[in-house]
């Protein structure tokens, strides 16, 4: 009786203080009608507090997902099922499912009366706006009585995981002049005896190694060709995330961070659909996700990859560490110094194919964060190296900005074309 009495509200505690203050003033002054009275008024609150108690234990519910994985900006559809198992039907019932601030305001539902053993379903839509692996629930249910005498709170349903992938945009065409454009994985070529003849030429300039001049292509294009040293490509592309905190500005869907991330998932699976392997890297080196080209799977690998990932800590890029490991390089780069991009490039073999996108992380500062480096800067020290390199700014599409990073693929270094002898 105890627990029972618990749950009354204040309605309910005035109520049952003002029957027991009648109860003993009608002892006191022997009257029967009054006495009467103390004694509704005192049972009436113990009653309904006794009522509610019961219709909690014979709550029951479940939460569906409809789909469990979504992206961002696109809606879910949650489904709750409720079910009472007591023996009397249940009334005045509050449901309120906890619901993180990136999906929307929490759901509230009343259920006036809950007939015994019988399913009850209730619908709410979810449209997240960030990324991430979010937590639906627990869902409480608060059970009133009709008079609002006592109330009492119950966990009905614990958490349900939805996982929010990042917005995926389509893409258009391949970067030229690099492997990725050729369609066809390195390692078939080398099987087929072309891989190690190929040959990176460039037009003689003064102080080249005359042991490198290829004779062949100097003989068709009638002027002086020098070979590149360049090691063939063998299939695959890396793509580098750098989602280090310093590196980014801005805060919630509108960051550049998130920018960075969608773009990464652009990219990986535009080049899956292409049947390109796709290794995903992050800042210090570590390898978020690596797909052979199958499609769905390694789309769904990288998704949720993306979905899990958080700001790292690191104020520089892992050291040492070339983070292609041999293949193709597609970098992302947040606000990055001279120092940043210096190392990237030393750390690179300058045979192998890079490009880089430099974001414009000033353009998605608040007025109170610190500034970013200037990403021309980095951009000129990149194409310098070699690299093809191409300014990101939130005012330009994903799909302009990858027109442009293929364009410059076919523009990097001096490399000018790739020939068989």
């Amino acid at each position: 009786m105890r627990g029972a009495l618990s749950g009354l509200t204040t309605r309910g505690r005035c109520l049952l203080a003002a029957g027991i203050a009648a109860l003993l003033c009608a002892v006191v002054l022997n009257e029967r009608d009054l006495l009467r009275v103390a004694v509704f008024v005192v049972a009436l609150p113990v009653l309904a507090a006794w009522l509610a108690q019961r219709a909690r234990v014979g709550l029951h519910a479940s939460r569906f997902l409809f789909p469990s994985r979504v992206q961002v900006g696109s809606a879910t559809d949650v489904r709750v099922e409720l079910r009472s198992t007591g023996r009397l039907p249940t009334g005045g019932l509050l449901l309120e499912d906890a619901v993180p601030y990136a999906l929307g305001s929490r759901p509230r539902f009343v259920v006036e009366r809950l007939p015994r053993n019988t399913v009850t379903s209730l619908r709410y839509p979810l449209k997240p706006v960030l990324r991430g692996i979010q937590q639906v629930g627990p869902l409480m249910a608060r059970v009133t009585d009709p008079f609002g005498l006592a109330e009492f709170d119950r966990e009905l349903a614990g958490r349900s995981q939805l996982v929010v992938v990042p917005r995926v945009v389509g893409l258009a065409g391949l970067p030229s002049g690099s492997g990725m454009g050729a369609g066809d994985d390195g390692s078939i070529r080398l099987r087929a005896g072309q891989g190690e003849d190929d040959a990176v030429v460039r037009q003689y300039r003064h102080g080249d190694d005359l042991r490198k001049v290829h004779w062949r292509s100097t003989a068709r294009r009638d002027e002086l060709m020098v070979r590149v040293e360049e090691r063939p490509w063998r299939g695959g592309t890396t793509v580098l995330l750098d989602h280090r905190q310093t590196a980014h500005r801005g805060t919630g869907p509108g960051s550049s961070l998130e920018w960075a991330v969608s773009f990464a998932a652009s990219v990986c699976l535009h080049l899956h659909r292409f049947g390109h392997q796709v290794r995903l890297v992050g800042d210090d080196g570590r390898v978020l996700a690596g797909g052979s080209g199958d499609g769905g799977h390694s789309d769904a690998v990288v998704l949720d990859a993306l979905a899990a990932l958080q700001p790292s800590h690191r104020r520089e890029p892992a050291a040492g560490l070339d983070p292609g490991a041999g293949q193709e390089v597609i970098a992302l780069l947040g606000g990055s110094t001279p120092a940043v991009v210096d190392a990237l490039v030393r750390n690179r073999p300058r045979g192998m194919r890079s490009l880089a996108v430099v974001m414009d992380v000033r353009a998605w500062a608040a007025a109170t964060e610190d500034p970013a480096p200037d990403p021309e800067e980095a951009r000129r020290l990149l194409t310098g190296a070699g690299w093809g390199a191409v300014v990101a700014r939130p005012s330009t599409p994903m799909g302009q900005v990858w027109q442009e990073l293929c364009h410059s693929a076919g523009n990097r270094g001096p490399v000018v074309r790739t020939e068989v002898g």
